[in-house]
């Protein structure tokens, strides 16, 4: 009802006193008199807080107000949508409006109840202001509004969406701050929390030194994948439909040793180099009695299965004057002047005694892996041991390419696999670290696709359609994080992939080798979602994969990049346009394809190693 139509009242007279004041107008209604903003963290100042994202996340700059703003990158199918669903009151008035910068940018709401609504601009070079109004229908509670980029088009921006109307029922402002914060448990991997119930919370946002990593619907959490000996500060927020509370007191816990995992018997700053012991190609063979004193670690490429699906791997040494085989489609040659079996165990043993460690590498891009059974995976265990056995060697390195590893349908959380190729892989390691104890040495040489391509995508994807091999490396790390001893990412044959700035990171530079191993050495959250994040590898166990020559694989760097590569990340010197997440002076070195092509290089690779770590 018109308040200024009721006759003979002294709110009339006051409305008419008021309205004879220049600049003073009257309100249009009662509700407009109760507006607000009903959107959550319109402003991303707490992250993505309250925001549906497939592909976002809030970055400093550039930003319209405030210190964050959202940033997300439409890809293939994807466009980059964040949503939220708001609660609001049935047939009101509301005005949404938001700011945003980049090419084809909405903004619109959908489940009105009457017509949905959206505002778009195709070209933003700066912060351009949409906005847009609707009318709820006479039945309508809640509404979702959205922000989302166009397919094929680069990065967007938005920042300050406000959503301007009547109030819903069950809006408010966000709970109180938890009290009681504390640690209940801790192990070498793992943290437990609990902290005092919030009146009025729905959930607990859990952060770990001031980034979220996961979100509880109780009073309690446990925080995993942590490194041993390491010193953590812990804080939790409470969450409800208005938003998210103050963080709590910070509460340190220091995780407990390790049980295994670490770098048993290697240097601070190690060499780790494939020989290829089962072909030959251009490079040429080379006896492992020749390998220079400079690899700390000799990967011995490869072991193969009888067949896909088998689990049953087979080391076979070339033959002298044998049929040579093609690997990365290379041409092959004999190997000429190949030692005998006797020899090369000889040559192992000798290694072994310089403090060298002799591994077997399984799969390599001719050798597909799939452990789709039970029984693949206890022959799988069954054959490896009798490789290690048979030639005594130190460990296994992993080096599942191609089709070897992939998520099944709905399998989205990578801290809880079900898909059995990865949940029989990882029994099978786990097996034989049990097996072999605390000196064997575990390393896996994964192509980025299988892990840093995470970042933007996990498997098939919320709605299906990506190549279920996106990220898929993920659980198998996570899981043996304690017991790995390096991860050595392959950073060649690589397409662009994005860091954690945002931008797609391309081989043949410093900055792709620096993007992908700060992402390893900071953690990123998985297909852009703050809830599920993969936590940081330890700096020791990490070291970066190059190839050693043009010969050797695409995404070759000459040794000034290289040497850029390690200024920037041991000292955070040398860095040139990315920036890293912190420095690691404990990085634990290099890797490469291979030995055999670095010595065809007249040692190139290993000279470099040499002269920055001494």
């Amino acid at each position: 009802m018109d308040r200024a139509r009721r006759p003979r009242s002294v709110l009339a007279a006051l409305t008419a006193a008021l309205l004879a004041v220049p600049g003073v107008t009257a309100l249009s209604s009662a509700a407009r008199a109760a507006d607000a903003d009903v959107a959550v963290n319109g402003g991303f100042e707490s992250g993505l807080t309250g925001w549906t994202c497939t592909a976002g996340t809030t970055v400093d700059a550039p930003v319209h107000s405030g210190r964050s703003a959202l940033q997300a990158t439409p890809a293939g199918s994807d466009n980059a949508q964040c949503s939220q669903t708001v609660t609001v009151q049935p047939d009101a008035q509301y005005t949404l409006s938001g700011y945003v910068r980049g090419s084809y940018v909405y903004l619109g709401a959908n489940g009105t109840g009457t017509t949905d609504v959206s505002a778009w601009t195709q070209s933003a070079p700066d912060w351009q202001k949409l906005s847009t109004t609707f009318r709820t229908g006479p039945a309508t509670t809640k509404v979702t509004i959205y922000t989302h980029g166009w397919y094929g088009t680069g990065a967007y921006q938005a920042d300050d969406i406000t959503l301007v109307g009547p109030g819903g029922s069950g809006t408010g402002q966000p709970p109180a701050a938890p009290s009681g914060l504390k640690a209940t448990s801790v192990t070498s991997s793992s943290v437990g929390l609990s902290w005092s119930a919030v009146t009025g919370a729905t959930s607990y946002a859990v952060y770990r030194d001031g980034t979220r990593i996961q979100t509880a619907t109780g009073t309690s959490a446990t925080v995993t994948g942590l490194a041993a000996s390491t010193a953590y500060s812990f804080q939790v927020a409470a969450v409800n439909a208005a938003g998210e509370s103050a963080k709590s007191a910070a509460v340190t816990a220091t995780t407990g040793p390790g049980t295994g995992g670490g770098s048993p018997g290697l240097p601070a700053h190690a060499l780790v180099g494939y020989l290829h012991a089962s072909f030959a190609n251009g490079a040429g063979y080379t006896r492992l009695a020749d390998v220079s004193d400079s690899w700390d670690v000799i990967d011995l490429a490869f072991g193969e299965p009888t067949s896909v699906t088998s689990g049953d791997i087979r080391f076979n040494r070339c033959p002298d004057g044998g049929t040579s085989r093609s690997s990365e489609a290379e041409s092959g040659g004999e190997c000429p002047g190949v030692e005998s079996d006797a020899d090369f165990k000889a040559a192992i043993k000798a290694k072994q005694a310089a403090g060298k460690k002799v591994l077997i590498s399984i799969g390599g891009q001719n050798g597909q892996v799939q452990l789709t059974t039970t029984a693949a995976r206890d022959a799988f265990v069954s054959s490896v041991s009798k490789i290690i056995d048979t030639w005594g060697l130190d460990g296994l390195d992993i080096d599942f390419e191609g089709h070897s590893l992939s998520l099944n349908t709905n399998d989205t959380d990578f801290r809880n696999p079900t898909t059995p190729v990865i949940v029989n892989l990882i029994s099978a390691l786990k097996t034989l670290k049990a097996k072999y104890g605390p000196t064997f040495v575990l390393t896996m040489a994964p192509e980025t696709f299988f892990v840093q391509n995470g970042y933007q995508y996990y498997g098939t994807g919320k709605w299906g359609g990506q190549d279920p091999r996106c990220g898929a490396y993920l659980p198998v790390i996570h899981a043996l994080r304690d017991d790995l001893t390096l991860l050595h990412v392959q950073d060649y044959n690589s397409g662009p992939i994005m860091g954690l700035d945002n931008q797609y990171h391309s081989m043949g530079g410093a900055d792709f080798h620096i993007a992908m191993t700060d992402m390893l050495l900071t953690g990123f959250p998985v297909a852009g979602d703050p809830d599920n994040v993969f936590p940081p590898l330890r700096p020791d166990q990490v070291a970066i994969g190059m190839p050693a020559s043009t010969n050797a694989g695409n995404g070759y760097v000459p040794p000034a990049e290289v040497t850029r590569t390690l200024d920037c990340l041991t000292k955070k010197a040398n860095c040139g346009s990315y920036a890293t997440h912190g420095t690691w002076p404990a990085l634990r070195g290099l890797m490469t394809w291979s030995v055999n092509w670095d010595r065809f290089a007249n040692g190139e690779f290993q000279k470099t190693f040499d002269g920055y770590f001494g």
